[in-house]
C-alpha cells in the first residue's frame, strides 16, 4: 500500500507571541504509481506539510489536529520508536541538499550498506550486493567502484542519485522529494526527474515532490496541489490543472513564468502573509485581483469540487 492520505492537518508554532497557525486543514492523497506535486511561493507551508508525514518538525511545532494515514495507521499517533521503522525504510526523504543526508566521513558504499543492514535481516555481503545493484539502477556508472568514493568526490546530481538508490534499496513505497533539483543545472534536473518518473512507474512508488518550478511539474507530475499561506487552494490532475486553471493565485503563478518571446516578467502584487498576520476571510484576498470585498474578507472558502476531480478554494467558482 504505497499511499499516504493527509486529512485536515492543522499545524502551528509556539512563539513568544503565543501559538501561530501555519497549516490550515491541509488535505491531500498520494496515490501509488503517481507523482504528486505541491507548488507555491517560499514559506507557504509546502515543506512543513511534507515533513509532517515523517514528523521531522521543529521543536516548537505543534500538530493541533488531523490525521496522516499510511498502511492503515495514523502516523501522528505512533511513538518515535514505531516511526523509526517507517521513516527511511517505507517512507524515504530526498532533501534539498543531499549533503545533509550523506556523512562526509564515510564512503557512499558504507553508508548505503549500513542503512540496509539497519532495516533488514540481510548479511553484510548481501547488503553490499544490493547497494551496488541499486546504484547501477539509478544509472551511476561503474557502481562497484563508486562505492569506494566519499560524498565530496561526487557531483550534486550523483549525490541525489545515491540518496534515491538508498530509498530503493530499502523498498520505500513513498518518496518525499523536497526541491530535489535545487542547485542542479538544467540537464541534470531533467535526468533526476526522469529517474524519479522511471522509479514511479517501475516500482509503483508514490512520490511527493515539493517545488516552485511549474515547468518541471508540467512535464512530470500526475497531480498538482497549489498551496498558499498554509492552505491548499487548488488540486487537480496535471492536464486539467494547466488547461483549466481556476484559482486566481494559481493563474498568477502561471502568469509569472518568464515569457521568452517578450522578456516580460509578471509579478504578483504584495507578499505572502507571515504566520504573525491575522487575515480575515480568504488569506489570498489582500493580493487577489478578483477579490469580492463583502464575501472574500468575511469567511474563508472551503476546498470544493468545481469540476470532476478538480478542487478549488475560491468563492468565484
Amino acid at each position: 500500500m504505497n499511499s499516504v492520505e493527509i486529512r485536515n492537518l492543522n499545524l502551528g508554532f509556539i512563539t513568544e507571541e503565543g501559538f501561530r497557525q501555519a497549516l490550515f486543514d491541509v488535505t491531500l492523497k498520494l496515490k501509488p504509481g503517481q507523482m504528486h506535486a505541491i507548488v507555491g511561493e517560499s514559506g507557504c507551508g509546502k515543506t512543513m506539510t511534507a515533513m509532517s508525514i515523517i514528523k521531522l518538525l521543529p521543536k516548537n511545532a505543534v500538530i493541533k489536529s488531523g490525521e496522516i494515514i499510511f498502511e492503515n495507521k495514523n502516523l501522528l499517533e505512533l511513538q518515535e520508536q514505531e516511526l523509526r521503522k517507517i521513516r527511511g525504510a517505507r517512507i524515504a526523504l530526498i532533501p534539498q541538499d543531499p549533503m545533509t543526508s550523506l556523512n562526509p566521513l564515510f564512503t557512499i558504499g558504507d553508508q548505503i550498506t549500513e542503512t540496509v543492514l539497519a532495516h533488514t535481516n540481510l548479511s553484510k555481503q548481501e547488503a553490499i550486493n544490493k547497494a551496488i545493484n541499486f546504484l547501477d539502477l539509478v544509472k551511476i556508472p561503474e557502481a562497484e567502484k563508486k562505492m569506494q568514493l566519499y560524498p565530496h568526490e561526487l557531483s550534486g546530481g550523483m549525490k541525489q542519485r545515491v540518496i534515491i538508490a538508498t530509498a530503493l534499496a530499502l523498498n520505500a513505497g513513498v518518496i518525499i522529494a523536497d526541491e530535489p533539483t535545487t542547485a542542479l543545472d538544467v540537464t541534470i534536473q531533467a535526468q533526476i526527474m526522469s529517474l524519479l518518473e522511471e522509479i514511479k512507474n517501475e516500482f509503483n512508488t508514490s512520490i511527493l515532490i515539493i517545488t516552485h518550478d511549474l515547468n518541471l511539474i508540467g512535464q512530470y507530475a500526475d497531480e498538482v496541489s497549489v498551496m498558499y499561506a498554509g492552505s491548499i487552494v487548488e488540486n487537480a490532475q496535471n492536464l486539467e490543472f494547466f488547461n483549466n486553471t481556476l484559482h486566481p493565485y494559481s493563474k498568477a503563478l502561471l502568469k509569472a513564468l518568464p515569457d521568452k518571446s517578450t522578456g516580460h516578467l509578471y509579478t504578483i502584487k504584495g507578499a505572502p502573509p507571515s504566520i504573525y498576520e491575522n487575515i480575515s476571510g480568504c488569506r489570498f484576498n489582500p493580493r487577489c485581483e478578483k477579490c469580492l470585498k463583502d464575501k472574500c474578507t468575511a469567511a474563508a472558502p472551503r476546498l470544493t469540487e468545481a469540476a470532476p476531480l478538480h478542487y478549488v478554494s475560491c468563492f468565484n467558482y
